[in-house]
C-alpha cells in the first residue's frame, strides 16, 4: 500500500480532512521563508489532533540546532523532513529517523545521493525549483533509475489528475502531496484531499490486480 503524506497543513480543518481521508502522515513546515510555515507552538497544537498511527514529519530547510530542537520538543514524536543543503552529518547529528529530500534535476546521481544518505529512512524526489519545495512543478519520472534500493516518496506537483501515474511509473513507497490540495498557499481543500487518498487507493487496487 502506498503511504500518504499531506503537507504544508496550516489549519485544524485540514488536519481533520487528511486524518478522515486516511493520510499516514502529516507534514509541518519549519521554514520561515515558506507561505505554509508554522511555528513550534502552533504545530504542538495541530499534532494533538492526529490519532495514533498517524504521523508528523517536520520540514525542515539548513536549521540550526535550536530551531530543530525546539521543534523536537514540540513534536516528541515526529519524524524529520531535510530538505535543505544539508550532508549526511547534518542528518545524522538530530539522532532521529527522518527523510532526505533529493531535488531532481537532469544529470543528478540518485543512486549516489541513496547511497551517501544511507541512514534515511526514505529518500524524497521533488522538482528542482527556485527555493526549496513548494512550487508545485513535477520532475522528469524518467530520471528515476529503477535499481534505487532506498524507499522513495514521490513528491513534486501531485494532485488527483497524476498521483495514479506516478505510483504505476516509479513504484513509490510513499507520495506526498501539498500545493496540489490547496485552494491557496497554505490552506488545503478537504474535498481535493479526500479526491487525491481515494485516486492513490485506487491506484493500488489497480496493481494489485
Amino acid at each position: 500500500m502506498t503511504r500518504i503524506k499531506i503537507c504544508g497543513l496550516t489549519r485544524e480543518a485540514d488536519v481533520e480532512a487528511a486524518v478522515e481521508a486516511g493520510a499516514d502522515a502529516i507534514g509541518f513546515v519549519f521554514y520561515a521563508k515558506s507561505p505554509r510555515a508554522v511555528t513550534p507552538e502552533r504545530a504542538r497544537v495541530l499534532a494533538r489532533l492526529l490519532p495514533p498511527f498517524v504521523t508528523p514529519v517536520g520540514l525542515f530547510v539548513n536549521a540550526n540546532d535550536a530551531d530543530l530542537q525546539a521543534c523536537v520538543e514540540a513534536l516528541p514524536n515526529m519524524l524529520v523532513q531535510f530538505h535543505g543543503d544539508e550532508a549526511p552529518a547534518d542528518c545524522d547529528r538530530v539522532q532521529r529517523p527522518y527523510l532526505r529530500a533529493a531535488r531532481m534535476a537532469p544529470g543528478v546521481d540518485l543512486l549516489d545521493f541513496a547511497a551517501r544518505f544511507s541512514n534515511a529512512q526514505a529518500i524524497l524526489l521533488d522538482a528542482h525549483v527556485d527555493g526549496y519545495g513548494g512550487g508545485g512543478k513535477v520532475f522528469d519520472w524518467s530520471l528515476v533509475p529503477p535499481s534505487v534500493s532506498s524507499r522513495l516518496v514521490l513528491s513534486g506537483g501531485l494532485n488527483a489528475a497524476n498521483v495514479a501515474d506516478g505510483i504505476a511509473r516509479v513504484r513509490p513507497w510513499a507520495v506526498d502531496v501539498s500545493s496540489g490540495v490547496e485552494v491557496s498557499k497554505g490552506i488545503k481543500s478537504a474535498g481535493l484531499i479526500h479526491e487525491f487518498c481515494s485516486t492513490v487507493r485506487r491506484a493500488d487496487a489497480e496493481l494489485t490486480r
